[in-house]
């Protein structure tokens, strides 16, 4: 028999708090009011988790003028030790229909993460709860999800811990003939002993990622499947991007692109590395990252235009005459230099030309300018910031220099 029934949260994990999951549901209340939605179905393991504190085979039902319905599956047991919120067991999703029902919640317009939610789900729980008229909630959740609270800020900032202690590590790992998956093997294997959950998470139709890509020279340069400026390799085309069996060079930059995660919450930083001195070509677009950086930690501040940081930094890159290899190199080139953070890597807000997100108070935001110098590597610097009233606010103190390796 289990022993489920006896068991206790353990003493090294933190529990999402009843008020903060309140404030969340009540915001997206809020915003459901806004739109017109009057009841919101939550299914994906990210936002569920965002507004039960759990993650469990089941469904949230969040009615605008009634208290939620945590519907749980699998593990109800387990759910009732990490969510703070009533749960509600069931045998499976067809017994969620006759409850809506008779608590009259299925009415007006639905709402669901449409940008996530596979068709086939969407039209099963459509006939299970015989009703139609849905529309995409997943701006809302997002927009919510975009400003964290002290309680998410925290858990960010021990996240980034994580990852300080394995840069650290990197200055011992990183040798001239080891291959990129040995650095990788090493500094994975020290952010799990720090307590790294083990993934990081992506939102997005085929959005995979790596939790760390070491490119050491010419795979640095090799264009990417994913949205990203620097991919990496990979081992096979099965998974290609993060580390290869590619080796490193002296006078060549190692950049190590690393995610941190501690209790859902995601960190992203890139520092590079050399053995010597660096080779002159890839000099002035490491001095041109580096001032991009210190200019956007300067400029940046609550009520700033997201947007504006983008078109600073793509002016610093063509005056110095290297835009053709700014966030990548011909069909790699990308067209953000920012992406925000939580519980997923690629939150809002994104800084690109396109989006005019006023910066508020609380976002926190990966600031990336790299450059791709096509078939000798890439380098660049990727520092993450919290929004302050007045400045941008470091999550760790890493310095951003080179590391030289002698």
């Amino acid at each position: 028999m289990s022993n489920i029934h006896h068991a206790k949260p353990s003493k090294n994990v933190e529990l999402t708090p009843k008020p903060e999951l309140l404030q969340r549901i009540d915001g997206l209340k809020r915003g459901m009011a806004e739109v017109g939605i009057d009841f919101c179905v939550i299914l994906q393991n990210v936002d569920m988790f965002y507004f039960t504190g759990t993650v469990q085979k089941g469904i949230l039902v969040v009615p605008v003028d009634h208290d939620p319905i945590f519907f749980v599956e699998k593990s109800v047991e387990r759910a009732k030790l990490e969510t703070p919120l009533a749960v509600t067991p069931i045998e499976n999703d067809k017994a969620v229909k006759e409850i809506l029902r008779r608590k009259k919640i299925i009415k007006g317009t639905g709402g669901m993460e449409l940008d996530v939610v596979p068709v086939s789900v969407f039209e099963r729980f459509k006939r299970i709860i015989g009703f139609e008229t849905f529309v995409n909630a997943a701006p809302l959740i997002k927009a919510l999800r975009e400003v964290k609270s002290p309680f998410e800020l925290e858990q960010i900032g021990k996240s980034g811990e994580i990852m300080r202690h394995v840069f650290a590590k990197a200055r011992r790992v990183v040798r001239e003939g080891a291959r990129e998956l040995d650095i990788d093997a090493e500094l994975t294997a020290e952010g799990r002993k720090r307590g790294h959950q083990g993934f990081l998470r992506m939102r997005g139709f085929n959005l995979e990622m790596t939790t760390i890509t070491v490119v050491a020279g010419y795979t640095g340069a090799l264009p990417s499947p994913s949205d990203v400026a620097v991919g990496g390799m990979g081992v096979t085309p099965a998974m290609p991007l993060g580390s290869s069996l590619n080796r490193v060079e002296k006078g060549i930059p190692v950049c190590i692109d690393y995610g941190g995660g501690y209790n859902g919450y995601v960190t992203d930083e890139t520092y590079v590395f050399v053995i010597g001195g660096l080779e002159k070509r890839f000099r002035k677009p490491y001095e041109v990252s580096r001032e991009i950086i210190e200019d956007a930690a300067v400029y940046g501040r609550e009520g700033v235009d997201a947007a504006e940081l983008f078109n600073r930094a793509a002016r610093m890159a063509k005056k110095a005459h290297l835009d053709a290899h700014f966030l990548g190199f011909g069909e790699g080139q990308v067209s953000f230099v920012g992406h925000g953070l939580g519980l997923e890597i690629n939150e809002l807000p994104v800084i690109t030309p396109r989006h005019h997100t006023i910066l508020r108070e609380g976002m926190v935001f990966a600031f990336e300018p790299k450059f791709v110098l096509p078939g000798k590597g890439a380098i660049g610097i990727e520092l993450d910031f919290i929004v302050r009233k007045d400045r941008l606010e470091r999550v760790t103190a890493i310095p951003p220099d080179i590391v030289q390796i002698e």
